[in-house]
């Protein structure tokens, strides 16, 4: 049982006038699995060692279980921590690196054999335990590192980018196997990521973060279809929202969009989410998924355009377009069997339900989409 909170954490290197995180707060509750998501450099390695006790704090607190552990030695905050580069002892074979930890915290010998055993079996490690780890593959590598945070039964279990040395079949797998271990075990977890489709599907929630700051807190689905900002709208997502310079109005309690020849009215929009005021230029955001070669409802709105590419993937086609009379350009996610080729004339159809306004100048969200709000509202 523990529960995490991070409180105004900051931290800055010898030698540099910037922090290099800034103020950041978060709580993991007991046996949740969270993500620190965002590209490299922007932080969560630093927030994850501050919590492990590798890095001193600038400011701010680490707790756990409402102990402040921000003077307590590493080894005494009963987290166990896995490495990208795996930190296997060479000269060892499996089952002693498994049962280094234990021997150190002078566990009875008899106790050793029983949860190594015991966690190499889980782990699928059983038959290699005579091995030492360059007679390993990298994905049973990473289970040792694995096995050795699990045997030793810690309050808090800390990832830092463990699946990024694997290739992409043995990632999937080795994902899955985190996954369920989490599940069987239900340890608190912190995993550092910049691997959006691992924090997609391993977090009960993600928290990303941007230039040493969390920029949105939430369960994935939830910061997928209701970004907060550009950043988040296409940092998540592959290919990303398509964002797009249009003409905004309010008319009668609707918003009118000038995107190139065509006009987008949306008026199904609730009261409560209608702007004050809007800006008279406006970034439009879609997801490539929410824009088709046949129209799915009335809902959506038909924009001429011309094809510039076509990518087949075999279960999906990606189609890049320009719209007509601007200079943007969209990707559409449809199906696999379309006839469109480069060059083509068309008509796309953008579900206005799906569409998400942005402001140019503070890059925040004005408008959520009528789409992401109704999905919110019928998740259990």
């Amino acid at each position: 049982m523990a529960r995490v909170r991070i409180e105004a954490l900051s931290k800055r290197y010898d030698g540099s006038s910037e922090l290099a995180v800034k103020n950041v707060g978060f709580e993991v509750a007991d046996r949740e699995f969270m993500v620190l998501l965002g590209p490299s450099g922007c932080g969560k390695s630093s927030v994850l060692r501050m919590i492990a006790g590798l890095e001193p704090i600038t400011s701010g607190s680490v707790a756990i279980d409402g102990r402040v552990m921000n003077q307590v030695p590493a080894r005494d905050r009963d987290i166990a921590m896995v490495f990208q580069s795996y930190a296997l002892y060479p000269h060892m074979d499996v089952y002693n690196n498994l049962a280094f930890g234990l021997r150190r915290r002078s566990v009875p010998r008899e106790e050793i054999d029983r949860r190594v055993r015991g966690v190499a079996a889980k782990l699928g490690l059983a038959d290699f335990l005579a091995r030492k780890p360059h007679a390993l593959s990298g994905g049973q590598r990473q289970r040792v590192a694995l096995g050795r945070a699990i045997v030793r039964e810690p309050k808090v279990f800390l990832f830092d980018e463990p699946l990024s040395n694997l290739d992409a079949a043995l990632r999937v797998s080795t994902r899955n196997e985190l996954i369920r271990q989490q599940q069987e075990i239900g340890i608190t977890t912190i995993y550092v990521t910049h691997d959006q489709v691992e924090a997609m599907t391993m977090g009960h929630r993600i928290c990303i973060m941007n230039k040493g700051e969390v920029v949105q807190i939430g369960p994935p689905l939830e910061v997928y279809r209701r970004p907060v900002d550009t950043f988040v709208a296409r940092f998540l997502g592959n290919p990303p929202m398509n964002l797009l310079k249009v003409g905004a109005a309010l008319e009668g309690g609707r918003i009118l969009l000038r995107l190139g020849a065509a006009t987008v009215a949306l008026d199904q929009i609730a009261p409560g989410q209608i702007p004050a005021t809007l800006p008279q230029e406006v970034l439009l955001g879609i997801r490539p998924e929410d824009i088709y070669e046949v129209a799915p409802s009335p809902n959506a709105a038909t924009v001429p355009a011309r094809v510039l590419a076509v990518e087949p993937l075999g279960a999906e086609t990606l189609i890049l377009l320009a719209i007509d009379g601007t200079s943007e350009e969209v990707t559409a996610r449809i199906g696999r069997d379309t006839a469109l080729q480069p060059g083509a004339r068309t008509s796309v159809s953008l579900d206005r339900s799906a569409i998400q306004l942005f402001d140019p100048a503070t890059t925040r969200v004005i408008l959520a989409g009528a789409a992401a709000s109704a999905s919110l509202r019928q998740k259990p």
